[in-house]
Protein backbone atom coordinates (compact mmCIF):
# COMPACT_ATOMS: atom_id res chain seq x y z
CA UNK A 1 0.00 0.00 0.00
CA UNK A 2 2.88 2.55 0.90
CA UNK A 3 4.86 1.55 -2.37
CA UNK A 4 1.50 2.29 -4.41
CA UNK A 5 1.11 5.94 -2.57
CA UNK A 6 4.85 6.72 -3.00
CA UNK A 7 4.08 6.02 -6.69
CA UNK A 8 1.29 7.60 -7.71
CA UNK A 9 1.20 11.41 -6.14
CA UNK A 10 -3.07 11.67 -7.21
CA UNK A 11 -3.95 8.79 -5.40
CA UNK A 12 -2.06 9.90 -2.02
CA UNK A 13 -3.07 13.25 -2.42
CA UNK A 14 -6.71 11.76 -2.53
CA UNK A 15 -6.16 9.31 0.35
CA UNK A 16 -4.47 12.10 2.44
CA UNK A 17 -7.79 14.38 1.72
CA UNK A 18 -10.20 11.71 2.86
CA UNK A 19 -7.92 10.65 5.81
CA UNK A 20 -7.80 14.69 6.73
CA UNK A 21 -11.53 14.73 7.10
CA UNK A 22 -11.59 11.60 9.71
CA UNK A 23 -8.53 14.02 11.53
CA UNK A 24 -10.72 17.04 11.56
CA UNK A 25 -13.63 15.21 12.68
CA UNK A 26 -11.30 14.24 15.70
CA UNK A 27 -9.92 17.58 15.87
CA UNK A 28 -13.43 19.14 16.39
CA UNK A 29 -13.63 16.57 19.62
CA UNK A 30 -10.46 18.39 20.56
CA UNK A 31 -11.32 21.68 20.41
CA UNK A 32 -14.44 20.94 21.89
CA UNK A 33 -13.19 18.66 24.99
CA UNK A 34 -9.53 19.74 25.59
CA UNK A 35 -10.64 23.17 27.56
CA UNK A 36 -13.30 21.31 29.65
CA UNK A 37 -11.02 18.52 30.71
CA UNK A 38 -8.46 20.97 31.90
CA UNK A 39 -11.58 23.04 33.61
CA UNK A 40 -12.40 19.82 35.47
CA UNK A 41 -8.69 19.27 36.45
CA UNK A 42 -8.34 22.72 37.68
CA UNK A 43 -11.32 22.60 39.86
CA UNK A 44 -10.13 19.21 41.15
CA UNK A 45 -6.42 20.55 42.39
CA UNK A 46 -8.38 23.69 43.75
CA UNK A 47 -10.68 21.40 45.91
CA UNK A 48 -7.55 19.24 47.07
CA UNK A 49 -5.89 22.51 48.19
CA UNK A 50 -8.65 23.57 50.20
CA UNK A 51 -8.32 20.84 51.21
CA UNK A 52 -11.74 19.57 50.30
CA UNK A 53 -12.97 16.05 49.29
CA UNK A 54 -13.24 16.46 45.64
CA UNK A 55 -16.40 15.61 44.14
CA UNK A 56 -17.10 12.33 42.42
CA UNK A 57 -17.71 13.23 38.82
CA UNK A 58 -18.27 11.02 35.70
CA UNK A 59 -15.97 9.87 33.01
CA UNK A 60 -14.91 12.93 30.35
CA UNK A 61 -11.79 12.92 28.13
CA UNK A 62 -11.83 12.63 23.98
CA UNK A 63 -13.37 9.31 24.21
CA UNK A 64 -15.72 9.19 26.87
CA UNK A 65 -18.84 10.29 26.59
CA UNK A 66 -20.10 9.69 23.62
CA UNK A 67 -20.69 12.70 21.12
CA UNK A 68 -23.82 13.97 21.58
CA UNK A 69 -25.88 17.29 21.12
CA UNK A 70 -25.38 19.99 23.73
CA UNK A 71 -28.88 21.15 23.55
CA UNK A 72 -31.38 18.14 24.09
CA UNK A 73 -28.43 15.06 24.94
CA UNK A 74 -29.12 13.01 21.56
CA UNK A 75 -26.59 10.53 21.05
CA UNK A 76 -24.91 11.31 17.60
CA UNK A 77 -25.30 7.52 16.05
CA UNK A 78 -22.88 6.70 12.85
CA UNK A 79 -24.42 7.63 10.47
CA UNK A 80 -24.53 11.33 11.95
CA UNK A 81 -21.13 11.63 12.37
CA UNK A 82 -19.83 11.25 8.54
CA UNK A 83 -17.03 14.04 8.54
CA UNK A 84 -19.11 17.06 6.19
CA UNK A 85 -21.40 14.49 4.91
CA UNK A 86 -23.73 14.57 7.51
CA UNK A 87 -23.67 18.20 8.53
CA UNK A 88 -24.65 18.30 4.59
CA UNK A 89 -27.32 16.43 4.36
CA UNK A 90 -28.49 17.20 7.97
CA UNK A 91 -28.40 20.79 6.85
CA UNK A 92 -26.24 22.20 9.62
CA UNK A 93 -28.66 20.71 12.48
CA UNK A 94 -28.66 18.28 14.96
CA UNK A 95 -31.35 15.21 14.03
CA UNK A 96 -33.24 15.35 17.63
CA UNK A 97 -33.86 18.45 18.58
CA UNK A 98 -33.37 20.83 15.29
CA UNK A 99 -30.67 22.69 16.47
CA UNK A 100 -27.81 24.64 14.85
CA UNK A 101 -24.80 22.49 14.23
CA UNK A 102 -21.86 25.49 14.45
CA UNK A 103 -20.58 25.98 10.74
CA UNK A 104 -16.96 25.49 12.74
CA UNK A 105 -17.68 21.56 12.31
CA UNK A 106 -17.39 21.20 8.59
CA UNK A 107 -14.91 24.08 8.56
CA UNK A 108 -12.56 22.17 10.79
CA UNK A 109 -12.76 19.27 8.71
CA UNK A 110 -12.70 20.83 5.30
CA UNK A 111 -9.11 22.76 6.36
CA UNK A 112 -7.55 19.67 7.90
CA UNK A 113 -8.49 17.70 4.59
CA UNK A 114 -7.08 20.65 2.55
CA UNK A 115 -3.91 21.26 4.48
CA UNK A 116 -3.58 17.12 4.61
CA UNK A 117 -4.00 16.99 1.23
CA UNK A 118 -0.89 19.74 0.68
CA UNK A 119 1.31 18.04 2.88
CA UNK A 120 1.46 15.36 1.05
CA UNK A 121 1.43 16.95 -2.52
CA UNK A 122 4.28 19.14 -1.23
CA UNK A 123 6.55 16.37 0.86
CA UNK A 124 4.92 13.29 -0.75
CA UNK A 125 4.12 9.99 1.20
CA UNK A 126 7.03 9.70 3.21
CA UNK A 127 8.08 9.96 6.89
CA UNK A 128 8.28 14.37 6.36
CA UNK A 129 4.83 14.11 4.66
CA UNK A 130 3.20 12.46 8.09
CA UNK A 131 5.44 14.84 10.03
CA UNK A 132 3.96 17.63 7.96
CA UNK A 133 -0.19 16.29 8.30
CA UNK A 134 0.67 15.53 12.27
CA UNK A 135 2.21 19.39 12.66
CA UNK A 136 -0.84 20.27 11.04
CA UNK A 137 -3.26 19.16 13.19
CA UNK A 138 -2.13 20.34 16.35
CA UNK A 139 -1.75 23.72 14.93
CA UNK A 140 -5.27 23.43 13.91
CA UNK A 141 -6.26 22.26 17.05
CA UNK A 142 -4.25 25.06 19.18
CA UNK A 143 -5.30 27.76 16.97
CA UNK A 144 -9.18 27.32 17.91
CA UNK A 145 -8.96 26.03 21.81
CA UNK A 146 -7.04 29.56 21.99
CA UNK A 147 -9.39 31.82 19.63
CA UNK A 148 -12.14 30.21 22.19
CA UNK A 149 -10.75 30.03 25.68
CA UNK A 150 -7.26 31.85 25.16
CA UNK A 151 -5.85 28.54 26.54
CA UNK A 152 -2.69 26.55 25.01
CA UNK A 153 -2.69 23.80 27.07
CA UNK A 154 0.49 21.96 27.88
CA UNK A 155 -0.77 19.07 27.52
CA UNK A 156 -0.19 19.76 23.70
CA UNK A 157 2.44 22.22 22.83
CA UNK A 158 4.86 20.16 24.74
CA UNK A 159 4.16 17.21 23.16
CA UNK A 160 4.26 19.17 19.83
CA UNK A 161 8.09 20.68 20.60
CA UNK A 162 9.19 16.92 21.41
CA UNK A 163 8.07 15.92 18.03
CA UNK A 164 9.51 18.39 16.72
CA UNK A 165 12.91 17.41 17.91
CA UNK A 166 12.19 14.12 17.36
CA UNK A 167 11.44 14.43 13.69
CA UNK A 168 14.96 16.87 13.68
CA UNK A 169 17.07 14.37 14.91
CA UNK A 170 17.48 13.19 11.44
CA UNK A 171 17.19 16.84 9.63
CA UNK A 172 13.59 15.96 8.67
CA UNK A 173 13.41 19.98 8.62
CA UNK A 174 16.11 21.74 10.19
CA UNK A 175 19.62 20.71 11.56
CA UNK A 176 19.22 19.33 15.33
CA UNK A 177 21.12 21.91 16.71
CA UNK A 178 18.89 24.74 15.10
CA UNK A 179 16.02 22.89 16.54
CA UNK A 180 17.24 22.93 19.66
CA UNK A 181 18.22 26.47 19.71
CA UNK A 182 15.10 27.34 18.26
CA UNK A 183 13.09 25.64 21.18
CA UNK A 184 15.16 28.04 23.07
CA UNK A 185 15.49 30.73 21.56
CA UNK A 186 11.87 30.51 20.62
CA UNK A 187 10.67 30.26 24.36
CA UNK A 188 13.10 33.11 25.48
CA UNK A 189 12.32 35.47 22.99
CA UNK A 190 8.28 36.22 23.74
CA UNK A 191 8.70 35.56 27.23
CA UNK A 192 11.53 38.55 27.36
CA UNK A 193 9.40 40.84 25.16
CA UNK A 194 6.31 39.62 27.80
CA UNK A 195 8.31 40.91 30.83
CA UNK A 196 9.61 44.36 29.19
CA UNK A 197 5.55 44.61 28.85
CA UNK A 198 4.77 43.79 31.77
CA UNK A 199 7.45 45.88 33.95
CA UNK A 200 7.02 49.02 31.54
CA UNK A 201 2.82 48.79 31.75
CA UNK A 202 2.32 46.50 34.75
CA UNK A 203 -0.01 45.02 32.71
CA UNK A 204 0.34 40.93 30.60
CA UNK A 205 0.57 41.15 27.05
CA UNK A 206 0.58 37.20 26.07
CA UNK A 207 0.38 34.13 27.92
CA UNK A 208 2.85 31.62 28.41
CA UNK A 209 1.13 29.35 26.04
CA UNK A 210 2.55 31.63 23.58
CA UNK A 211 6.06 30.96 24.57
CA UNK A 212 5.82 27.17 24.57
CA UNK A 213 3.88 27.68 21.01
CA UNK A 214 6.86 29.39 19.45
CA UNK A 215 9.20 27.04 21.09
CA UNK A 216 7.14 24.39 19.80
CA UNK A 217 7.72 25.99 16.01
CA UNK A 218 11.45 27.02 16.84
CA UNK A 219 11.69 22.89 17.21
CA UNK A 220 10.25 22.20 14.18
CA UNK A 221 11.92 24.67 12.10
CA UNK A 222 15.35 26.06 13.55
CA UNK A 223 16.39 29.14 14.87
CA UNK A 224 16.47 30.58 11.40
CA UNK A 225 12.83 30.29 10.79
CA UNK A 226 11.91 32.51 13.84
CA UNK A 227 11.99 36.28 12.96
CA UNK A 228 9.75 35.14 9.91
CA UNK A 229 7.24 33.30 12.20
CA UNK A 230 6.84 35.93 14.62
CA UNK A 231 6.88 39.01 12.10
CA UNK A 232 4.34 36.99 9.91
CA UNK A 233 2.20 36.38 13.38
CA UNK A 234 2.41 39.76 14.72
CA UNK A 235 1.88 42.02 11.13
CA UNK A 236 -1.52 39.32 10.64
CA UNK A 237 -2.62 39.66 14.38
CA UNK A 238 -2.24 43.69 13.91
CA UNK A 239 -4.08 43.86 11.06
CA UNK A 240 -7.05 41.73 12.50
CA UNK A 241 -6.92 43.80 15.89
CA UNK A 242 -6.95 47.32 13.99
CA UNK A 243 -9.74 45.95 11.84
CA UNK A 244 -11.88 44.17 14.90
CA UNK A 245 -11.42 47.55 16.93
CA UNK A 246 -12.70 50.15 13.85
CA UNK A 247 -15.26 47.36 12.18
CA UNK A 248 -16.35 45.18 15.07
CA UNK A 249 -16.06 48.10 17.75
CA UNK A 250 -13.69 45.10 19.53
CA UNK A 251 -12.86 46.97 23.06
CA UNK A 252 -9.07 47.85 23.08
CA UNK A 253 -9.00 46.54 26.61
CA UNK A 254 -10.39 42.98 25.59
CA UNK A 255 -7.11 40.35 24.40
CA UNK A 256 -6.90 39.29 21.57
CA UNK A 257 -5.43 35.69 21.11
CA UNK A 258 -1.85 35.38 19.78
CA UNK A 259 -2.05 31.78 19.31
CA UNK A 260 -3.73 31.51 16.14
CA UNK A 261 -1.45 33.80 14.18
CA UNK A 262 1.34 31.94 15.37
CA UNK A 263 -0.33 28.54 13.85
CA UNK A 264 -0.82 30.24 10.96
CA UNK A 265 2.69 31.69 10.78
CA UNK A 266 3.86 28.14 11.78
CA UNK A 267 1.62 26.50 8.66
CA UNK A 268 3.29 29.49 6.21
CA UNK A 269 6.38 28.08 7.54
CA UNK A 270 5.99 24.55 6.64
CA UNK A 271 4.79 25.05 3.26
CA UNK A 272 6.41 27.78 1.96
CA UNK A 273 9.83 27.69 3.52
CA UNK A 274 11.53 28.12 0.27
CA UNK A 275 10.01 31.70 -0.95
CA UNK A 276 10.09 32.80 3.07
CA UNK A 277 13.63 31.39 3.26
CA UNK A 278 14.73 34.27 0.29
CA UNK A 279 12.46 36.62 1.71
CA UNK A 280 13.56 36.76 4.82
CA UNK A 281 17.05 34.92 5.05
CA UNK A 282 15.54 31.62 6.45
CA UNK A 283 18.47 28.84 6.52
Amino acid sequence: MLDSLQQSAPLAVTVAAVLGLLLGSFLNVVIHRVPRMLEREWAQQAAEQRGEHAPAVERYNLVVPRSHCPACGHRIGALENIPLLSWLVQRGKCAGCGTAIPVRYPIVELATAALSAVAIWRFGATAEGLAAVLLTCFLIALAFIDFDTQLLPDSMTLPLLWLGLLFNLHGTFAPLPAAVIGAMAGYLSLWSIYWLFKLSTGKEGMGYGDFKLLAALGAWFGWTALPAVVLLASVVGAAVGIALIVVARHGREVPIPFGPYLAGAGLLALYFREPLGRLFGMG
